[in-house]
């Protein structure tokens, strides 16, 4: 029988049986994703990842994801939902919260949209300050770190970047190709400058909801994505698990 890591699929005594030591949270998100891929893109795909790695490392505890995002910038989209920045921070807050005080200071964060990146730092550096002894790692860009991990030549199309592009666009082929129009799929890579960033609205980027090149995007690229990223985050886990968690000066204690 496969094992049991999701937390609303379970009861005491299934939580007691496995011994969890440590926790994982998907952070998405509720906005378009361009003519082609569902609402809900943002929270299937750091679902889906942290699933997946539940499923290879014990001891990992798989929270209810948080399937709102802070996402303004994309509210000329419809249908896009939205929570205030201070809304998100605060109920990171507390899910950390309560998560340390059950017992599990180990705690893995898994992001999958980047109006969250900002909220996730202030509400992780928050909680670290008032509890010390917690570790708390965060994948705030997955988008960004398959890109990296990848050969060079995996993307077509702007490193395969992109709000719907090739790169999530492929992701979703892979995992949820039920949920995918990609008849429907368009695209642009934006023209900005050079130099600090700016912060557009994503009106001003594209008339399409999608920004990269989503017609580039296969399920194989997808599962080449999901793979490297699971390994990445596998890997660390069980680096961590090997040092007892512990890491900077407490390594040589």
């Amino acid at each position: 029988m496969e094992k049991k890591v999701f937390h609303p699929e379970m009861n005491y005594s299934d939580f007691k049986e496995n011994h969890f030591d440590k926790v994982i949270l998907a952070v998405g998100s509720a906005e378009n994703h361009g003519f082609h891929l569902p609402f809900g893109t943002d929270t299937l795909v750091a679902q889906a990842l942290a699933m997946e790695v539940a499923k290879r490392v014990e001891g990992v505890l798989v929270l209810p994801p948080v399937p709102y995002g802070v996402s303004f910038h994309y509210q000329d989209f419809p249908f896009t939902l939205t929570l205030r920045p201070e809304t998100l921070i605060e109920v990171l807050k507390d899910v950390l919260t309560s998560t340390i005080e059950q017992g599990i200071n180990r705690i893995i964060i898994i992001n999958g949209h980047d109006g969250n990146i900002a909220p996730l730092e202030v509400a992780s550096r928050t909680i670290k300050v008032k509890y010390p002894d917690a570790v708390i790692a965060v994948l705030d860009a997955w988008w960004v770190k398959a890109g990296e991990l990848l050969p060079k030549d995996t993307f077509e199309v702007w490193g395969g970047l992109g709000h719907a592009g090739e790169g999530e666009s492929s992701i979703m082929l892979f995992l949820y190709p039920q949920f995918c129009r990609m008849e429907n799929a368009r695209g642009v890579v934006p023209e900005l400058p050079e130099g600090p960033d700016i912060k557009w609205k994503f009106n001003e980027l594209t008339p399409y909801g999608a920004t990269g090149d989503p017609t580039k995007a296969t399920a194989e690229k997808g599962q080449k994505m999901f793979e490297v990223l699971v390994d990445y985050v596998v890997s660390f886990i069980r680096e961590m698990d090997r040092e007892g968690w512990k890491y900077g000066l407490k390594k040589k204690i």
